[in-house]
């Protein structure tokens, strides 16, 4: 688990997992967590939509952005949250 960003509305996690031991070497698993604080709602993201949230924020980054254009880009993500937040 390594945290790629926290401000005060939003989490992002990346996990990466290793590969099932009956797939192929090269196979990847993972994906990210997104946190949105205020709405104390959390979502996965594995896959193609894991992929496309990587290549978003990578396109993001280029033009260093602010972390309101970041808030904004990772709440297009979180209107997909239906997982409540809860603490251990």
């Amino acid at each position: 688990m390594l945290m790629l960003y926290n401000s005060d509305s939003f989490a992002v996690l990346q996990f990466d997992l290793p590969a099932a031991e009956d797939s192929a070497p090269a196979v990847h698993r993972g994906g990210y967590e997104i946190v949105d604080k205020f709405a104390r709602k959390e979502i996965f993201l594995e896959g193609a939509l894991a992929q496309r949230f990587r290549e978003g924020v990578d396109h993001l980054v280029e033009t260093e952005p602010t972390e309101e254009a970041l808030d904004e880009f990772i709440a297009g993500y979180t209107q997909l949250a239906q997982q409540p937040v809860s603490l251990h």
